[in-house]
């Protein structure tokens, strides 16, 4: 295959549900020998979708000694990229492309019956494990396009993303990672080879394998479009693009044609689902632009994340919204108690432990402070503050700590609210008319967001009224 340019590289990121089938793997080779026929891509696949899930429900059995419930999780990946392969690969290839399935398969047997035996997952192995179905994806994408005469190549990106050793929320390493990356692919693409790389995993410098955490594999694209120098990183899911709010809440939602790195990342942050914050922070460098697309309708334009906007986007963009959420509250029962250092103790607590905060806010005189986090990270901050200040609760130097799990959280998001004169009024007058209560309110100095806690049985409703109230 002829390379036309082989600096005008473009890396395509696909979705779970976009190989999440023998169909959908065809659709996605024909996403990329389309693009591959003009320039030199790359390409990234996350697992079929629920393989993910199946495969970390699987450590889970082999944890609690469950033989049954191992052995089913591992009929059910074999058998599912087995017959996926049946679709896929030429009768001539057929045998050999099984193999490398149930050879992989194998490898995660291994990992497993290892935690059966020790009565426990390490986080490291659970890491090398759920990367099976990255690995599953990668070389049947790359079989079926080699199939067609198109020269693919599956390629494990702990061969190419160096991170840190955080197991199950790794970073990058970028200057190793550059290294690495194009030490791998740019051979393959100088021969006229698309990589086929897997998404959410890396390793760390030693070689142990590592995940990228929540959001990894749109992750991984972006670190590798970085490293690699691409022109464009194209991200397909199973929706049109980034839309103004969630069609499910609001019915006249309308695509964006384009919008900000920082409005995307603070959109997917308080719960918008097409791209994880972390995955345009490799890419904002050097300046790269991002496409999310659908790859269930590909005619579709979709939405392009670029640096910054032309004029004329003022206002708010766009306004989301979480409901999986938990308001947890702290206050001292003293004003001899520092309320700042309260605060700087119980943040460090959960930094340690990788919880991501949604939305902080405080009071001045009574040094309360509250912040939002998701439900499935409760237990794990709970645990920690409780730890981190045991001392000042057991000597009721601390109220106890407060958790409220009826609330939700709504943003409004866009750089064009910066000096909006009256533009939060507006906002909190439209919830206000919806008789929904705000319990809590946050917006940083860049004014980007305004992020509203009000009760949960009101969030859909709140939404609605600042969707209208925003003329989004």
């Amino acid at each position: 295959m002829s390379v036309p340019n082989a600096k005008n590289l473009l890396v395509m990121k696909f979705g779970g549900t976009s190989v999440g089938s023998a169909a959908r793997m065809k659709v996605a080779c024909d996403l990329i020998a389309a693009e591959a026929a003009m320039r030199p891509v790359t390409a990234v696949v996350s697992a079929m979708s629920k393989i993910t899930d199946l495969l970390l429900e699987t450590t889970r059995h082999a944890e609690a000694d469950d033989k049954a419930g191992l052995e089913r999780g591992l009929e059910t990946l074999e058998s599912r990229h087995l017959d996926a392969a049946r679709e896929l690969v030429a009768p001539e290839d057929l045998s050999r492309v099984q193999q490398s399935v149930q050879d992989l398969v194998g490898d995660f047997r291994r990992i497993v019956s290892g935690m059966r035996m020790l009565g426990h997952r390490p986080p490291r192995a659970v890491d090398e494990a759920i990367a099976i179905g990255e690995r599953l994806s990668a070389l049947l994408v790359s079989e079926h396009l080699q199939s067609r005469g198109i020269a693919a190549v599956a390629v494990n990106a702990a061969e190419a993303v160096v991170t840190d050793a955080v197991f199950n929320n790794a970073s990058p390493l970028m200057e190793p990672t550059r290294e690495k990356a194009n030490a791998r692919i740019q051979p393959l693409l100088a021969a006229g080879q698309i990589p086929i790389v897997t998404g959410f995993n890396g390793a760390t410098a030693d070689g142990r394998p590592t995940t990228l955490g929540r959001g990894g594999s749109d992750f991984s694209a972006s670190i590798l479009a970085a490293a690699l120098g691409a022109t464009e990183l194209w991200i397909w899911t199973d929706v049109d693009g980034i839309m103004t709010a969630d069609p499910r809440l609001v019915p006249d939602a309308r695509i964006l044609d384009e919008i900000t790195y920082s409005e995307a990342a603070e959109l997917a942050y308080a719960g918008a689902k097409v791209l994880h914050p972390r995955t345009l922070a490799p890419l904002v460098e050097r300046g790269i632009p991002v496409w999310s697309k659908n790859s269930f309708a590909p005619q579709k334009r979709g939405t392009r994340i670029v640096p910054v906007l032309g004029a004329g986007n003022s206002g708010a963009r766009a306004v989301t919204s979480m409901a999986n959420v938990a308001l947890v509250s702290l206050e001292p029962a003293s004003a001899a108690v520092s309320g700042v250092h309260l605060m700087a103790r119980a943040l460090d607590a959960l930094d340690r432990v990788n919880v991501e905060i949604l939305a902080l806010s405080s009071s001045s005189y009574r040094q309360s402070f509250c912040f939002l986090v998701r439900n499935d990270e409760l237990e794990r901050a709970g645990e920690a503050i409780e730890s981190a200040l045991a001392l000042e609760l057991t000597h009721g130097y601390v109220k106890g700590v407060e958790v409220d799990r009826n609330v939700g959280l709504l943003a409004v998001v866009g750089e064009g609210m910066r000096g909006a004169s009256g533009l939060a009024g507006r906002i909190f007058t439209a919830i206000s008319r919806e008789e929904v209560n705000v319990i809590a309110i946050a917006q940083g100095s860049s004014e980007l967001t305004i992020a509203v806690v009000v009760r949960r049985d009101g969030l859909e409703k709140a939404v609605r009224a600042v969707h209208t109230e925003c003329h989004l």
